[in-house]
């Protein structure tokens, strides 16, 4: 379990759609909204706010199975000094190591720990503290191929396979939530971190710097980190505020 002091990581959010800084509604590649062509300038400027960690999605790769924003990514990690987590369409081994040899600090591998879970316990193996197993839910069951499939395995099932691969964390998804500014949804996160010792990083619908005071008194409890996005872009969670409020 972390350490009580250890604080909670802000992870401020950058998805790519076609080069773009967007974020959907649910994960709906139809509902997006673009908030900028410059994926490096908005690395940038969450370095300034005081941020040491960047959470970067590749939403096209996530639905094509493979990396396609490869050269956004790259000018996203020339600019932002601190560590940089990429996932989206990473479904074998060639894709982890690629995303690693840019400079990419963490690769989170989602659809393929349900699909392939012993390439995803291989690499943890290998590359340990390098590799996040996305466990994406709908009303606690996992959903697959960005979002799209829906399977009928819980949630925690998914996690306890990974219990003793070596993985670096957990990204739980709230699907139904992210995007929407619904409020993070706290005891399903706070439900999954107590049932594993994996740290879990708490993801969807974090809505303003409430989320972050429910979610700070949990480190305890095993939650390594938050990320947020829509929050930030539009305006209603200051990323210098968060990440005080976080440590």
């Amino acid at each position: 379990m972390a350490p009580v002091d250890s604080g909670l990581t802000i992870f401020p959010a950058i998805d790519l759609k076609g080069g773009q800084v967007v974020r959907l509604a649910e994960g709906d590649m139809a509902r997006a909204t673009v908030y900028g062509d410059d994926p490096a300038a908005q690395a940038r400027l969450f370095a300034d706010a005081g941020a040491s960690h960047l959470h970067v999605v590749d939403l096209d790769g996530a639905f094509a199975g493979a990396s396609v924003n490869g050269a956004a990514v790259e000018s996203i990690i020339a600019a932002f000094p601190g560590k940089v987590q990429v996932g989206g369409g990473i479904r074998n081994r060639e894709g982890v190591d690629r995303w690693l040899a840019l400079g990419v600090e963490r690769v989170i591998i989602g659809t393929a720990a349900l699909k392939d879970p012993e390439f995803v316990k291989s690499a943890a193996r290998d590359l340990p503290g390098r590799i996040v197993v996305g466990v994406d839910a709908r009303d606690g069951m996992v959903a697959t191929e960005g979002w799209a499939d829906v399977s009928d395995v819980r949630v925690e099932d998914l996690a306890r396979r990974f219990e003793d691969a070596g993985v670096a964390a957990l990204l739980f998804t709230d699907v139904g939530r992210d995007g929407l500014l619904k409020g993070c949804n706290v005891d399903a996160t706070v439900a999954l971190a107590k049932s594993v010792s994996i740290p879990v990083i708490a993801s969807g619908g974090v809505a303003d710097l409430g989320d972050i005071h429910a979610l700070r008194p949990h480190v305890a409890d095993g939650i390594e980190g938050v990320i947020t996005g829509r929050a930030l872009y539009d305006g209603r969670l200051d990323l210098a505020e968060a990440i005080a409020a976080g440590r």
